[in-house]
């Protein structure tokens, strides 16, 4: 008898080709997430699960008998329980790499956006009140030699800097751990603290991952430090920033602008933000090229095969849980 996989979002065909070689595929082909009930259902008699953010993967999901591995389609994985797929043996992995180069497009174009009001112009030019040129419409932001502030040097946060480097910025960088030399003169980036970042940089651009102890790393605080002309930037993950003193920052014009692709409580977003014109946001896109999100699908495939065959997959979160089995 087969194994059997529950995809719980609609996947590219070629992602379930993989999986169908080997197993037998109950895709949930609606585009909805499956209310948590149908999904302990469904998950029934499962050896594997492949999932999206909007899964939670707690202890309950996890504890489905005979489940085997937990295939997440996306970087980030705070939305599985990895301490309890360790503790039940369940392999939990990933799709690191892939998405890096087109997380750091997106997050430059949020920047170029939102600093010469892109989306508020091309609304104006819509909405038919344009009368033609004016030398003081829509003015916004240089980007060239401006300062850059990267919160997080990691493969993304470099993409990025190797962006700005086209527009002869200024980059300074923050991470928990600084950068070897070698890879600090490559980028042409300089080390600061936080806040000294904060209080320089005319844009701020966030890619620390989402732990317990980043949650909330820029908050009312933070934004205080951050000049009144600075725009600020978050492509990673929404409770990075709280959106509750973002709203009031830009309310107060303590900051210019921000350019959001995450939210607090995605898919909600802060009522305070849909009417600001100087505030450009998308609905978590970063990765959403047609060559990433099959790559991202097709990594997730491959890691839940491997794992439901007995071998290591390629991008395993929890070695613990391989040993144990």
């Amino acid at each position: 008898m087969r194994p059997k996989v529950l995809v719980s979002r609609r996947l590219p065909p070629a992602a379930l080709e993989i999986i169908a070689r080997h197993c037998d595929v109950d895709h949930n082909e609606p585009n909805r997430p499956l209310p948590r009930a149908e999904l302990l259902a469904r998950l029934q008699g499962c050896r594997g699960l492949v999932c999206l953010l909007t899964d939670a993967v707690d202890d309950e999901v996890l504890g489905t008998p005979g489940l085997k591995i937990v295939s997440n389609v996306a970087v980030g994985f705070n939305n599985i329980d990895v301490e309890a797929a360790t503790r039940r043996r369940v392999l939990a992995t990933n799709t690191p790499g892939v998405l890096d180069d087109t997380t750091a497009d997106l997050a430059f174009a949020l920047l170029m956006a939102t600093a010469r009001r892109i989306v508020e112009a091309d609304r104006f030019l819509r909405s038919g009140r344009w009368e033609g040129w004016d030398l003081l419409q829509f003015l916004g932001y240089d980007i060239h030699h401006k300062t850059l502030g990267i919160c997080g040097l990691g493969r993304i946060g470099k993409g990025v800097a190797r962006r700005a480097a086209g527009f002869d910025m200024r980059l300074l960088y923050t991470d928990v751990q600084r950068a070897p030399e070698a890879v600090e003169r490559e980028l042409g980036v300089t080390f600061a603290e936080k806040d000294a970042l904060l209080r320089e940089a005319d844009f701020v651009t966030v890619h620390v991952p989402l732990f317990a102890e980043t949650r909330h790393y820029i908050g009312d605080r933070e934004l205080g430090l951050m000049k009144p002309t600075a725009i600020l930037v978050n492509a990673a993950r929404g409770p990075i920033v709280d959106e509750a003193a973002l709203v009031q920052a830009l309310q107060r014009k303590q900051i210019a602008g921000a350019g959001l692709d995450v939210y607090e409580e995605e898919p909600k977003v802060h009522p305070g933000l849909l009417g600001m014109d100087n505030v450009v946001i998308l609905p978590h896109i970063a990765s959403a090229s047609i060559e990433t999100r099959t790559r991202m699908a097709t990594m997730a495939a491959e890691n839940v095969v491997a794992g439901i065959l007995g071998r290591r997959p390629p991008n395993l979160l929890n070695p613990e849980a391989l040993s144990a089995q």
